[in-house]
């Protein structure tokens, strides 16, 4: 008998970790469950679900079927931690199931990268830890959990279309050296698991100061959770989630950078790393 129903529980992620813009990301332990169900009559509504849906059916050349879907769970939507990502990755592996996996999973993250327009956020939702992603390449690591990562999501959207289009066509020679050595301190200190060398290494000059425009309390919450005990801090994404990552001290950390954010509301939360990916049941 053919599987009627499957639900996908898909991380949230945190992208760029400041200088690795586009390639760097960590899957986080913050879910939402994608439930896919065969229907006679197709319920799916939302653009994302039917473009993911299309190219699905398109790379397997076989008739799609109808379908509904639901979505539950906790990442929020235009926040900075891949609410998209966790939409189109529950979408094409639960479609994947219902059809008898006739693609890997190596097959369905190359989908939703296409659906993403970069592998940042896609990697670790299916390989968990920490993940670096060129055009070509996945390096995944586990993170261990002794590492918190401190997010504060303030309650305002920032749509990733409008956050790229502050962003400069050009960059400086030097700018883009001092992020370059930043973005391999990171991935370096994570494949090593020496978190205490990401002590500032997040600084960024590809595109944190120009989302600034967008969110001006940034550097005034990073530098409450800096000086509360964090090893440094970054924008999740796009934003507007801020997070710091620290080794010790995470309430002081998390309570220092809720009150930099004063009269604006917001969520925290304490995270750990995801280190398994996105589940299927």
């Amino acid at each position: 008998m053919k599987q009627v129903q499957v639900k996908v529980r898909v991380p949230a992620t945190t992208a760029n970790l400041g200088p690795g813009f586009d390639c760097l990301g960590v899957a986080l332990k913050l879910y939402n469950t994608i439930t896919i169900k065969r229907e006679v009559s197709d319920k799916t509504s939302s653009g994302m679900i039917r473009e993911s849906a299309d190219l699905f059916f398109k790379s397997i050349q076989q008739k799609p079927f109808s379908f509904s879907s639901a979505i539950q769970g906790d990442v929020p939507i235009s926040r900075g931690l891949g609410s998209s990502v966790t939409l189109r990755a529950g979408v094409v592996v639960g479609l994947n199931r219902l059809a008898g996996e006739p693609l890997s999973q190596a097959e369905c993250l190359n989908l939703v990268i296409q659906l993403e327009g970069h592998p940042d956020n896609a990697a670790p939702v299916f390989l968990g830890g920490f993940t670096v992603a060129t055009d070509e390449t996945i390096l995944r690591v586990p993170v261990l959990p002794k590492l918190k990562f401190i997010a504060v999501i303030p309650e305002i959207e920032v749509e990733t279309k409008k956050a790229r289009k502050v962003l400069p066509k050009t960059l400086s020679f030097v700018d883009a050296v001092k992020s370059e050595k930043q973005a391999a301190l990171i991935a370096a200190a994570f494949a090593a698991q020496k978190y205490e060398l990401l002590e500032n290494a997040f600084q960024d000059r590809l595109h944190q100061p120009y989302r600034k425009k967008l969110l001006p309390f940034l550097d005034k919450v990073i530098e409450a959770g800096v000086k509360a005990g964090a090893l440094g801090g970054f924008l999740s994404g796009s934003g507007s989630t801020i997070i710091c990552v620290s080794l010790s001290h995470e309430q002081n950390v998390a309570r220092a950078m809720r009150k930099a954010l004063k009269n604006i509301s917001a969520s925290m939360h304490i995270l750990e790393v995801d280190n398994k990916g996105l589940l299927v049941s």
